[in-house]
């Protein structure tokens, strides 16, 4: 089933959409995230996208608390992203309630590892995969790798994980995706891919359903009225 997912940004304790990804680049803030988490169930969502901002700049998890606030009011699937750069921490989320953990910055810098813990915890890792200027980058986005989102996407293809593909080129501009780039790393790997990053029309999620995607990460389009969330569950 092909999954609509709102975002739910953290930042200094609110709800927050950036601009490409860039710390002080903030589009959108909203008080009290785990009201507006409730609001996106409320309005038919079943499941949510929870990353921490804060943790993905400073190397931790920030956000620890308000993220169990969320799990606790929220009874419908969600993904927690941002900071989780040790396996300690990522059980520790699994353990109260997480369904999926979202590792980035690992998946790329420790392969190994991050693939005997998907083996330990099948169906509970989403690899993330962000990309700029067509490679993939770690530690919030600031440091670019070699890799092609699709080779990363490649160390994993055998276990049983799910790919989120993030392009950071158009993340938070609301101005429409790729559809070349995600074509690319769908075409390539035989799990399931997530997409985000620029989604801002029903022909964009039209056209990544069509391409064989998992689902789609919306935010900025959503917060911005842009989108109508229940419109695109139909």
């Amino acid at each position: 089933m092909f999954k609509i997912i709102p975002a739910v940004d953290l930042k200094n304790g609110k709800v927050v959409r950036l601009m490409q990804g860039m710390e002080d680049k903030v589009t959108f803030e909203k008080e009290n995230p785990v009201e507006v988490a409730k609001d996106w169930v409320k309005r038919g969502a079943k499941a949510l996208h929870v990353i921490d901002l804060d943790g993905a700049f400073k190397g931790r998890l920030v956000h620890e608390d308000l993220i169990f606030k969320i799990v606790d009011e929220c009874k419908v699937e969600i993904e927690v992203g941002g900071g989780i750069r040790s396996f300690e921490i990522a059980k520790r989320l699994i353990d109260k309630g997480i369904d999926r953990v979202i590792i980035g910055t690992l998946a790329v810098t420790n392969i190994e590892e991050t693939r005997r813990f998907a083996i330990e915890n099948p169906g509970k890792v989403m690899v993330a995969i962000d990309s700029r200027n067509n490679f993939v980058t770690i530690d919030g986005w600031r440091k670019k790798t070699k890799f092609k989102p699709y080779e990363i996407a490649k160390f994993y293809e055998d276990l049983d994980v799910s790919i989120l593909y993030t392009n950071v080129d158009v993340e938070g501009l609301v101005s429409g995706i790729v559809l070349e780039k995600i074509e690319e790393v769908i075409n390539n790997v035989p799990l399931p891919v997530y997409v985000a990053g620029g989604i801002s029309s029903k022909e964009d999620v039209y056209n990544i359903k069509k391409l064989g995607a998992a689902g789609v990460i919306i935010g900025s389009a959503l917060y911005s009225g842009k989108l109508k969330f229940e419109e695109l569950i139909k």
